[in-house]
This record gives structure tokens, sequence and C-alpha cells, in this order.
């Protein structure tokens, strides 16, 4: 880390990919097109469980305009997934939920492909549909996989039935903890299925070459990964697929696993030309892959003075018919459902639940808003029985610098307490309820910094700047332009120096993705890495003009610098040229492994959090006690991002994830009847829009990570995980009636109310 004062990083300085963004200039995959490119679309099951006894394909194939048709007849039989390889491209005898995939279409134009589709003729013999948690798990249900013990998954996975992992944490001795206690609190929490809300929905082109290499622009999150599951399903070599990523317009994890990219590819291969596939709204809301609904059970142990001695809780996720990112999100779900909390006796379990819904996935924070929205609005309901402030419980209880988190990882860098003690004095806690029907409430938690490789290229070009390759998608978050900071502030240029070449598998470097909060952290380090490399061929060569020893040399104002004199580095790019093929280096960063205590965990995907983070979230709300609205007067974001790479693109990131949180908090959901999505347009499905936001204050609190570029944490994700939480707390404390499902909809407020008698 430089000793001066940094010139790049850490200032607000304009992202990279504004301008384009700003003036329509821009390229997303929804836009990428190809001459003579044909338009495919996805035929989708109508039942949520049942055998194909008969589908017919012969008139859809002989309309005009009509190019292809396939079903599970036209591709290889291959189960793919992540963790549990468990799902197929078609529908193969039989359904397992409303949208399933049961064929596909490529015509020359979006009549002729939804033509072809009405033309498909399908027979269902219904099977005995498993539509919820408790219908999963109820003793003799119907499996949704009845083969599921011949999938291939991890070993350290425990399954059993409609269960696709069991993830477990045990700390000490729990009974031993309850009979410690003074009070013990139980509680059963409900969360509903939301989806991500990107404006651009899932799109892919495909087409291949005369050597049998197929190229799929699309707006995937993680192309190194597609390409690897595309190997899967084509039966292919990932040399022969090369996978890039025109733009993203939001992922916030719906778009890390394969969307739509193996139809374009398929259809592609059949009729020898381009394909583009792209889904409608309704197939988003219908056949994505949203955070998963979770019921959440917690029992708790306190003593008199409110100190916690002991927890047990359970969640189960409804991950829909297949694991999707399911086994990891169950695991993730533990680490959250202890808390940022000092507790000397845990017993948790994460389980991850077949049902006949959509295949759910990753969603900013898998499982931290659930999990946290029971933990936290547990703490204030204690607070409350017990008659401390909610706040004073939290402080009493949290963990600080030295700590051992639950799995036995030794925190380090804990800005818990002042990101809470900040948020509170923001919002005026001192005074909780200042007018009838008016409160506020609290919430705090921990998260971690994704793992995973980052490899980039840097090269200084004849004109002194410079080239960042890397495989990471900049995916709306400005997390390249982060990382190009930390370039720019290695090398001693501009940021505006600085052009990034991204997210190709041909032409730069793997990258494990954008996802978990890691990428600004992750490509960042990478570029240092390729700093220290090309800083030993920079001051070689500049020493043999200058005259000096390397080791006299320093970069500064685009120049090496040394005993007075001085080269810049375009010239020094020139001459190496000329003699040595240019100044051209690697680096690479892959996150060291996180201590922890193997005996704590069984069945667990994820069982430390690294370079953690801590946050706390305030708000101020008032509650209309005829129709239940709520309005928001001050909602605070105190979060510890360790370092602020770029303050106001951190901010950004902050108000963004209140958004969302706010959304699943006080009206989203995926609803469902009988197996059938009954909201599936933006019409019905109530996203916040700009006219609902408060305005977001941030306090940005750095306590520096070990392992960060210049003491940088994830900063991504957190911002989305309290919001539930805050919000019930608040609402609790302007209404005196605590609401345990989400969403906390007005129209749920104001029955709450009338049942009350209030």
């Amino acid at each position: 880390m430089a000793t001066s004062e940094p010139r790049v990083v850490g200032k607000s300085l304009p992202r990279m990919d504004g301008a384009g963004k700003v003036t329509g200039t821009a390229v997303y995959a929804a836009d990428f097109a190809l001459p003579g490119m044909l338009v495919g679309k996805v035929f989708r099951s109508t039942e949520p469980h049942a055998r194909i006894v008969r589908l017919d394909t012969a008139r859809a194939r002989a309309l005009p305009g009509v190019r292809a048709v396939m079903t599970a007849a036209d591709v290889p039989d291959v189960r793919y997934g992540g963790a549990l390889k468990d799902e197929t491209v078609f529908a193969r005898g039989r359904v397992r939920y409303v949208g399933q995939p049961v064929a596909a279409v490529a015509a020359t134009t979006r009549e002729a492909a939804e033509a072809a589709l009405a033309a498909i003729e399908v027979v269902y013999a219904p099977l005995p549909a498993v539509l919820d948690l408790d219908a999963a798990l109820a003793p003799g249900a119907p499996l949704i996989h009845e083969e599921w013990a011949s999938y291939t998954a991890i070993p350290i996975l425990h399954r059993d039935g409609n269960v696709c992992n069991r993830a477990r944490i045990v700390v000490g001795d729990v009974e031993r903890g309850f009979e410690e206690a003074d009070r013990i609190f139980e509680h059963r929490f409900r969360t509903g299925m939301v989806h991500q809300g990107y404006t651009e929905p899932r799109a892919a082109v495909a087409a291949w070459d005369s050597s049998g290499q197929v190229t799929v622009w699309s707006n995937t999150q993680l192309p190194f990964e597609v390409q690897n599951t595309l190997a899967e399903i084509l039966q292919m070599a990932p040399s022969k697929i090369r996978v890039v990523v025109p733009g993203i317009g939001g992922g916030f994890g719906g778009k890390l696993r394969v969307g739509v990219e193996h139809f374009a590819a398929f259809l592609a291969r059949a009729t020898g030309r381009p394909v583009k596939v792209i889904t409608t709204s309704e197939e988003e809301l219908t056949a994505a892959y949203p955070r998963q609904g979770t019921v959440v059970e917690l029992k708790t142990g306190v003593t008199k003075d409110g100190r916690i001695t002991a927890k047990a809780g359970r969640i189960w996720f409804d991950t829909g018919a297949f694991a999707g990112s399911g086994p990891g999100v169950a695991s993730v779900a533990t680490l959250v459902l202890a808390g940022p909390y000092k507790i000397p006796n845990l017993h948790l379990e994460g389980f991850a639940v077949y049902t006949n819904k959509t295949n759910c996935g990753s969603f900013r924070a898998p499982s931290g808003p659930q999990a946290n929205f029971a933990v936290e609005s547990q703490i204030d309901i204690i607070a409350d029985a017990l008659g401390l402030d909610p706040l004073e419980l939290r402080l009493k209880n949290i963990v600080r610098e030295g700590d051992e988190g639950p799995t036995g990882q030794v925190l380090n860098a804990v800005g818990l307490e002042e990101c809470l003690r900040k948020a509170a004095a923001a919002i005026a806690w001192n005074d909780r309820r200042p007018a009838r029907w008016r409160g506020k409430g609290l919430a705090c938690g921990w998260w971690t910094t994704t793992g995973g490789s980052s490899g980039v290229y840097v090269k200084i070009n004849p004109d002194g700047t410079v080239a960042l390759n890397t495989g990471a998608a900049e995916i709306g978050t400005a997390a390249l332009t982060g990382a190009a900071q930390v370039l720019a502030e290695e090398l001693g240029v501009d940021l505006a120096d600085i052009n990034v070449v991204s997210a190709d598998t041909f032409s730069t470097p793997f990258d494990f993705g954008a996802q978990g909060s890691r990428t600004a952290f992750a490509v960042g380090n990478a570029c240092r890495a390729a700093v220290d490399d090309l800083k030993r061929r920079v001051f070689a060569l500049a020493a043999a003009q200058l005259g000096v020893e390397p080791e006299a040399c320093r970069l500064a104002d685009k120049h090496v610098l040394a005993d007075g004199k001085r080269i810049s580095l375009a010239d020094l790019a020139r001459l190496s040229q000329q003699t040595g093929g240019g100044l051209i280096a690697q680096g690479t960063f892959i996150a060291p492994p996180t201590a922890y205590d193997s005996k704590r965990v069984d069945g667990h995907v994820y069982p430390a959090f690294h370079s953690p983070s801590f946050h706390a979230h305030a708000v101020d709300l008032s509650i209309d006690p005829e129709t239940g609205d709520v309005t928001i007067h001050k909602y605070v974001v105190a979060q510890d991002v360790g370092f602020a790479m770029n303050p106001t693109y951190i901010e950004g990131q902050i108000e963004g994830g209140v958004a969302q949180g706010l959304g699943q908090a006080l009206s989203e959901e995926i609803v469902y009847e009988n197996g059938r999505v009954l909201n599936p347009n933006l019409t019905d499905y109530k996203m916040p829009t700009t006219l609902d936001m408060p305005r977001v204050e941030t306090i940005l609190v750095q306590h520096p990570s070990l392992v960060g570029p210049y003491g940088a944490k994830g900063v991504g994700e957190p911002p989305n995980i309290e919001p539930p939480a805050a919000v019930a707390n608040a609402v609790a404390s302007a209404t005196a009636l605590r609401l345990t499902s989400l969403p906390i909809t007005a129209e749920h407020i104001a029955l709450a109310l009338r049942d009350a008698g209030t």
C-alpha cells in the first residue's frame, strides 16, 4: 500500500462505463444482433407436476418461417447444475413446475415463433403436486425427484427425499445453554419468493462457425461458468465454446447460471443461423431464478440482563423443482442465523427443499434477508420482553475485534459497534416513539466477501495508456471502475488512462465471476499483483536508460523517477516494443482460506465468511392506522466497507440494496396458487419505484480488512440484508404489533390492527 495520500483510490471519480450508458450507446445483450439472426422462443409447461403423455411438434414444424423445433429427443440426455446435477435442458418424461421448458423453436420473426409455440400439442397426465414446504417435508410426501439418489452431487451434501441439502453448525451444548437461561423465546417466521428485478431480461445470441465452434453473446454474470455448463450440455470441449458479455442490464445474482444460452446454442446449430433468445416479463416471474421463500424457527435463551446463552434455529428454503443455488444458500444461512453475536451454544440448520415451483437461485446476499429478518426481529422481541433497549441488547452481545465467529474463525477489522451507534444516533434513537403511530427500528448483520480466483493482463501502451484485461463482467456496480482505480494508483497514472477489456472467455483470463461482492476486491488485488510483476521490468528498463539502479526507481505522474531523473511510461513502452515485446504482465489473486473449526460444521458448503463486513440499518417511519400504509421518514445505513475505494459508487450500491430490501420488506412476493403464479407481470408484482423510495443516508465506516486492496471489503450485497428486519422492528415500534411474515404490506398491517382491535 502506498504510504502517501492516494491520488486515485478512495476518490469519487466518474465510472468508466458511464458515458455509454447515459447516452444510450452502450450495447447490452438484449441489443445484440447478427445478420440473418432468427428468433428463438421456449415452449413451457402449464402443469406443476405431470407426465408428458404426448408431445406433437409436427404442426409447428410445418408453419411458414419456422426453421427448427427442438425437444428433449433432440438434445443429449444430460443433467447439469452446481453442487447438485439434477436439471435437464428440456423436460424428459414429466414436468415438475409451471414454466419448465418442454420445447424450443426458432423462426424468422417473433410472430412466426409465437405461432409455432401455439401449434405445439402436448397432453399431460397430472401427478400429485408438492406446493409448499410443509407438504414437501410431510411423511410420505410425493418425491419431486424419485431418482434423486442417483444424481451426481458433491460428497458433503446431506440429501434425503425432497431435501437436497441439510447444512449444520453445532457449537457447545445448546441444551445446557438453555438451562442457563432465565428466559427462552421461540418464534416462527416466513418470507416470500421474490425476483431480482433486473431491468434487462435474460438474453443470449448464439452462432456457430465452420470449424464447429459456437460463440454465445450473453448477459451472464459468470461467463466462464456458463462456458463450462454449455460444454456439459452440448457434450463439447470448453475450448470450442466462446462466451462474450456485451453488457448487462442488472443481474443481482439472477444471471449467475445458464438461463437461455443453451436454447440459443442448440437452435443455432440446428438451423445453421444465429439465434437470439430473450425472456419476457412473464417468463422472468414464472421460470427464472428468484430468491427462495423460507420458513424460519428460532429458539433463543437469554439471562435476565440480556446475555444470550444459547440459540437453536432452523431455516427451510423452498428451492423449487431443481436444487439451483439451494445447497449453498442453506449453508450460508446458518452463519446468518448465528448473527454477528457471541453465543456460546448453537445448533443451527439450513435445509434446501424441493417443491413443484420454479427453480430458485441466487439473489443479492443469498439467504441474508430471510435469516436476518428472523434473527433481528427476535432480538427486538426479546428486548421488549426483558424491558431492555434493543440497541443496548445488541451492544451487549455483538462480536468485537478478536472474537470468534460461529464456526471458529477469528474476526478482525470488526466495525459493528461503530455502525450500530452511528446508525442509531442518525435517527435520534433515544426517542424511539416520537408520536402515536410512529416508530423507529434497528437491524444489524454481517456478510462475506466471496473468494474465487481472478486473473488480469495489464499492458502499458506506447501512448502511455494502460490496458486492463479481465474476465470479470461489469454488471452495473462500477466494480471494474474500482479495480481500475487500484491499477491507476499502483502505476501512477490517471483513471482516464485505463482502458478495460472484459468478460470474453477466449481473450480474457479466468475470473470466478461478478458475484458475492468480490469483483473490485479480487480484480483490484490481481491488478496489484500484475503491477508488482510489471514494476520489475519497467524499473530494469528505466534504470538502464537513466543510469541508475532499479532499486532507486519509483512510479509517479506517468513517469519513472530516480535520482532527480525521469522517463515517461510511454517512452518505456515504445522502447520495450522495440527490444522486449512490450510491457505486459499477468496478475492473479485468490483469497487465502479463512481458518475455521471443521468439527463445528456438517454438510456445509460455505463454512466461514471471508473478509467479513459489518453493518447496521436504522429507520424512522409512521403508519396510517386506517390503511396500513407505511411512510418512511428517514432511512440510514452505516456500513463497514473496510476502505471506500470510490465513495460515490459505494453509496449507490447501498441505495440500490436498500431499494431491493424495502421491496422485499413491504410489497414484493411471487404469489403461487395451485402451483401457478398469480402475478406474472410488473403491474401485479409490486417492485418499488423511485417515487416510493425514501432518501437513504449512508455512513461509510472504515475498518480496513487484512486482505482487500487498501483494506477494502465487499460492499454490494450487504445493504440488501437488513431492510426487512429494520422495517419490521420499526412497524412493531409504531403499532405494538409484531408481523412475522414478509412482505409486510399495508393490507397485512391494516388487518393486523383490525384483528387487534386497535
